[in-house]
């Protein structure tokens, strides 16, 4: 688990007095119109330490909260680097949305928030966003979803380079 680009395990967490309990996972909470699944020792951390859900059903939507795009350690920030990375989120969304019996086939709604000064493209926007695109293009075909890509000078996570968040359309779970 990663916190703040910290390696971080639970039993550390606990220990350090950051989270007082221990994780009873798999967790489901119910609430107004839906539910929220914590399923992994990340979620939990999420929401008992941050106090946010990282996905949560409201009626016939799946929100996913951003998943932030991290640079490499011990890597040249490079546009292959980036793209292993932007997998690994996507991986991460996919997970969140099979908590909630979504796929992907199912996103209706895609948010990226970009630093695009990031070093990994020289500052150059447009090819973040391309390659951002490639690797979207791996795990969602058509129908394609909106997308709003939006700029931001930065992240709580200082490693950050991008945020996804996305919304599913799912109903009748």
């Amino acid at each position: 688990m990663e916190f703040l680009g910290e390696q971080t395990t639970l039993s550390f967490v606990v220990k350090m007095g950051i989270m007082s309990k221990s994780a009873p996972l798999p967790r489901v909470i119910t609430c107004a119109g839906g539910e929220i699944n914590l399923q992994t020792e990340r979620d939990f951390f999420a929401y008992d330490s941050w106090h946010f859900a990282p996905a949560r059903r409201a009626g016939d939507f799946v929100y996913v909260s951003g998943i932030i795009v991290a640079r490499v350690p011990d890597r040249v920030p490079s546009p292959d680097t980036f793209s292993d990375s932007l997998r690994g989120a996507f991986r991460e969304l996919c997970q969140q949305l099979q908590e909630y019996k979504s796929s992907f086939k199912d996103i209706v709604m895609l948010t990226t928030f970009h630093d695009w000064s990031a070093p990994e493209f020289s500052g150059d926007a447009k090819a973040q966003a391309k390659a951002f695109q490639a690797v979207k293009n791996e795990f969602i075909s058509e129908p394609h979803p909106a997308w709003t890509a939006v700029g931001t000078p930065g992240f709580v996570r200082e490693d950050g380079i991008l945020e996804l968040q996305a919304v599913a359309y799912s109903p009748g779970v």
